[in-house]
């Protein structure tokens, strides 16, 4: 097999350092004088004048026009000063060659070996040997292929010269062509990243948790500067709207974006915010590509649950104008989805004894089976040995009905008015909304003294109820009808100029918005009481269900509706950020300093509607709204009847306008101001190159939190600084060999919850406050040291091992603090009808107990490993050199943190040659904390870790025509939350699935 010529992706200086270590070529000082020209031409007299031989693509370099060069340089310095701004570099191939690639070189046409005679492509080999015009008349008398790696192993070659090259830890998830991202989902291509996992809703990737913290300890910026991006969610996902830290990558298409960049360990240029790390997107702009490009694509995706169809579609077109120094680019993407969540739930298991509140004294049930616990008490005085017995709460069968739509726009305008300048515009506009329809069939056993226990079959562990017959249960049919919106924009300003040979300024502006609302219509439909059986005998999930002889579970006119919710809520996120760099290069160092402006807010308000009279159902029920339900579950659900939102609707019986609750509206701002300096050497280390990079960064935030309290407004004001240091050391040991150690001190700022003032419960009589965030409080910090290997033993290859250390210095806790009110609160308490003087509770000179969040300066540690083996298995015969492996581990320990998963994994097998190609990826996670202590007596809860298994293909009907073909969530994998009971034990919260999506599609490019 022909040996593959790849084009590397790797910066100048690193690729010129690299040959100093095998010689001084790159190093030697020339006196060069070459006009402003075409590059073919240009890059003759480069070589002649360097008496250095450069292998060119000739039809790539002919309409592109490079600086004037005049002046003593290093030949690495030479090229970059000749070669910028015209989107060609100067590399070197692991032959120690030189060649021309350009920013582009990897997009290429669709084929992983694309094969172009030089009628099409003519490669010159310049040297001071010959002249341009001899060398190209006879290379096109040869046969020569040029080579290039593309598709999806062009994305990961891409991506890996991406981290070899980096100063820091660092992954990067590239596009595999124009608007066209390796998975469908931005959060699902994240998981691919080793120390990364996600956690879904509706079957789809919503929020990230890197290295085992949570999502709101994870900065995510998006071309430049961080931003917002919330929606709403399902109660399983404890999400009414996102008005925290945590960003909801589901708003997003993945059409939009072409890199993604997870930056594991921090330099002091990064901005602050997250200590597990930072997740950088960049949507496409129109000099990344070379003149006109682009790009549509539409696939039908069907879904194997809900049976239906919807389309997904994107379009990009890019171009370049007025010899490339004007571009412009163009898309959109739009998608539907339909999904349909079904399973069943009990709510959490409970005992009577841990809720105080025990079966009737006179309940006399059948008991099957052995109870272990011999001595059951309440408060002390000896009960019912039943009454220690874990049962379901809440036993219901759950449907979640969504009709989604997404729409993504952006637009980039860049300008090229010299060589020394470039000024670009980036436009994006993204909606996410859902019309989602909830129903939830639950038997009422909260109140365990209005329910008989007629017979029950005692689990084998004797400390549950496997099975149980009850009488004087009523049913609780909960319909709620919700609609939520999500918009975000985003517009950014920046520019790069060259203010000199040695100073370069970098600075930029932008703002983001993200508003999001939701409106939810909640009824109860209780029955009249009957009986009530389940039995979990074949099923630890879901349960076999019946009904009392007689009763007639569908009849309207056992059930009174009572309205449950009327109201709705209303989440914005303005960001805005401004900054300026100015970098010093010098030829073996560079120093980098900057500052930083960010004002933040976000906005929380709830409205209130009517809540009608309770009424009678008939009329206002109908029957279950799909006729396969339960479908691909391991067990049997049971069809109920549902609201019938559309008469109530009609009949005006609830309307959908709402007031304003004041009480509950809060706002939480943020002001930074921050500054940096950086300082970038190469050193050499014999035949070693040790790259450095040392920094510190500063920043004071001002914090502000306001509320309407007790009909008063009231704003608090806080402030802190921080001087965080980082290091990082890259040290390429051989040509294939880098080991990394890095250290910083990072943060990331309290959650917005424990910040927000509104709404607190002031005890006049008791002196306490509860409920009252504290603006006070101080970030989380952490000391974080980072050691790793790479070794780069083949092309396209890697295997890596990286361990990672944080040390928390600073959390945050909830305590019992004994203080004066805040000076903040004291009109909106003295003003406060409830107050009386006679109480001798003033605030102004009497302490209160305070139940707060405050600062614990304990700490915790979080630590780890990742192992990650990458390689294109290219050295196997025949067909089986077409294959290749991409696989990590991570292993993450942090005691009991809520979100980590102590192992996880993923796996991606692909297939890829000429015409066609195909992977199969499989993620999996350990089971992982939702918190602890659980609800309703729990030790904790839990969330089962899925094995999440997809497929993807494709094929190449010419260069410009391709189908595609892929499964999403392979084997239907179930989602599962439980609770521990005494510890020991596990019991179904809830379990639900959504099916298998398929995707056929088309993609057209140019």
């Amino acid at each position: 097999m022909n040996k593959l010529y790849f084009a590397v992706l790797t910066s100048l200086v690193a690729h010129a350092y690299h040959a100093h270590a095998q010689g001084n070529e790159l190093a030697q000082e020339i006196a060069f004088n070459i006009s402003k020209n075409r590059a073919d031409i240009a890059l003759t007299e480069f070589a002649q004048q360097s008496n250095m031989t450069i292998i060119v693509p000739y039809d790539k370099v002919v309409s592109v026009t490079t600086r004037e060069l005049v002046g003593t340089y290093s030949v690495a310095d030479a090229a970059i000063n000749l070669l910028e701004g015209s989107g060609l570099h100067l590399s070197v191939n692991n032959n120690g060659q030189l060649f021309i690639r350009t920013d582009n070189d990897l997009e290429g046409k669709h084929s992983m070996l694309h094969k172009n005679k030089l009628s099409t492509a003519v490669v010159l080999a310049i040297s001071s040997l010959a002249t341009a015009q001899t060398l190209a008349q006879e290379s096109q008398a040869k046969d020569i292929e040029e080579l290039v790696v593309t598709g999806y192993r062009g994305s990961l070659l891409k991506s890996l010269d991406e981290k070899r090259n980096s100063i820091n830890a660092k992954e990067s998830i590239m596009a595999e062509d124009i608007g066209k991202f390796p998975d469908l989902n931005i959060a699902e291509s994240i998981q691919r990243v080793p120390g990364v996992a996600i956690s879904r809703e509706g079957g789809e990737g919503r929020n990230i948790t890197l290295r085992g913290f949570s999502p709101s300890f994870t900065r995510t910026t998006l071309n430049g500067m961080e931003v917002p991006a919330g929606s709403d969610g399902l109660d399983s996902g404890g999400v009414t709207i996102n008005a925290s830290r945590a960003f909801d990558f589901h708003v997003f298409a993945s059409e939009l974006f072409n890199r993604v960049d997870i930056q594991k360990t921090s330099t002091a240029s990064m901005e602050e915010g997250g200590i597990a790390g930072t997740v950088d997107l960049y949507s496409a702009k129109p000099f990344d590509f070379d003149g006109f490009k682009a790009a549509a694509s539409l696939q039908n995706g069907y879904n194997d649950l809900s049976k239906e169809s919807d389309p997904r579609l994107a379009l990009m077109v890019s171009d370049t104008f007025l010899d490339d120094t004007l571009g412009a680019l163009f898309s959109v993407a739009y998608s539907d989805r339909t999904v349909r969540q079904e399973g069943f739930g009990t709510v959490r298991w409970t005992t009577p004894v841990a809720t105080n509140n025990i079966y009737p004294t006179t309940a006399n049930p059948v008991v099957n089976g052995d109870i272990a616990e011999d001595n059951c008490a309440l408060n002390g005085s000896a009960v019912a040995p039943i009454n220690c017995l874990w049962a379901p709460r809440l036993p219901r069968a759950d449907y979640f009905g969504n009709d989604q739509s997404r729409l993504g726009v952006t637009t980039s305008l860049q300008y090229r008015p010299s060589d020394k300048a470039e000024i670009t515009l980036d436009i994006l506009h993204s909606e996410l909304s859902n019309d989602r329809v909830n129903y939830n069939s639950m038997e009422w056993f909260l109140t365990h003294n209005a329910i008989t226990p007629l017979e029950i079959t005692v689990h084998p562990d004797g400390k549950r109820i496997l099975a149980g017959t009850y009488d004087d249960v009523e049913s609780w049919i909960e319909s709620r009808d919700q609609t939520s919106d999500s918009k975000f924009d985003q517009y950014v300003l920046s520019g790069e100029f060259e203010l000199s040979e040695s100073f370069t300024l970098n600075a930029m502006i932008g703002k983001a918005t993200n508003e999001a609302d939701r409106e939810e219509v909640r009824f109860y439909y209780i029955s009249d009481s009957h009986q009530y059986s389940f039995d979990f005998t074949d099923n630890p999930h879901i349960p076999k269900v019946s009904w009392g002889e007689g009763y007639d579970y569908y009849d309207p006119e056992n059930y009174q509706v009572t309205t449950a919710s009327n109201r709705s809520n209303y989440v914005k996120k303005d960001n805005l950020t401004s900054k300026v760099d100015l970098t010093f290069n010098q030829d073996d160092y560079s120093i980098k300093t900057g500052i930083a402006y960010n004002d933040r807010k976000v906005e929380s308000r709830e409205g209130s509607g009517n809540y009608p009279a309770a009424f009678s159902a008939v009329g206002y029920l109908k029957d279950f709204p799909v006729s396969d339900f339960g479908k691909g579950l391991d067990g049997d659900l049971v069809p109920f009847p549902v609201a019938d939102f559309d008469a109530i609707y009609r009949d005006n019986i609830i309307r959908k306008e709402y007031t304003d609750n004041l009480g509950a509206a809060w706002i939480v701002g943020e002001e930074t101001l921050a500054a940096f300096i950086e300082f970038n050497n190469n050193v050499e280390l014999g035949s070693m190159l040790l790259k450095t990079n040392f920094g510190l960064r500063a920043v004071n935030t001002d914090v502000t939190s306001q509320a309407w309290i007790k009909g008063s407004a009231v704003e608090v004001d806080r402030d802190y600084q921080n001087f965080l240091p980082s290091m990082n050391l890259a040290l390429d040991v051989t040509e294939d060999v880098v080991t990394r150690l890095s250290y910083g001190k990072s943060m990331t700022r309290p959650s917005l919850g424990s910040l927000n003032i509104a709404a607190p419960n002031f005890g006049y009589t008791t002196r306490t406050v509860s409920n009252l965030g504290n603006p006070g409080l101080k970030p989380y910090e952490s000391n974080d040291i980072d050691l790793s290997g790479e070794w780069y033993f083949a092309e396209e290859s890697l295997l890596a091992v990286n361990y990672f250390y944080k040390n928390v210095t600073t959390s945050l806790t909830t305590d019992i603090i004994e203080k004066m009110v805040d000076a903040e609160f004291h009109d909106a308490i003295l003003s406060d009808p409830q107050y009386d003087p006679a109480y001798n509770a003033d605030p102004r000179v009497v302490p209160y107990t305070h139940y707060i969040p405050v600062n614990d300066n304990e700490g915790f540690d979080v630590k780890g490993y990742e192992l990650i083996y990458q390689q294109a298995l290219s050295f196997l015969p025949g067909f089986m050199s077409n294959m290749g492996v991409v696989t990590n581990f991570t292993h993450v320990s942090a005691g009991d943190m809520t979100g980590l998963s102590e192992n996880s994994y993923n796996m991606t097998v692909y297939y890829e040659e000429d015409q066609y190609g195909l992977r199969l990826s499989a993620n999996n996670r350990d089971d992982y904390l939702l918190s602890i202590p659980g609800g309703n007596g729990h030790v904790a809860e839990m969330k089962y870790g899925p094995t999440h298994v997809d497929f993807s293909s494709f094929y190449h009907f010419s260069d410009n025509l391709t189908v595609t073909f892929e499964v999403i969530n392979l084997t239907d994998e179930e989602e599962r939350i439980y609770g521990t009971g005494d510890g020991t034990m596990d019991l179904t919260r809830e379990i639900n699935h959504t099916g298998r999506q398929f995707f056929v599609g088309v993609r057209y490019s140019l």
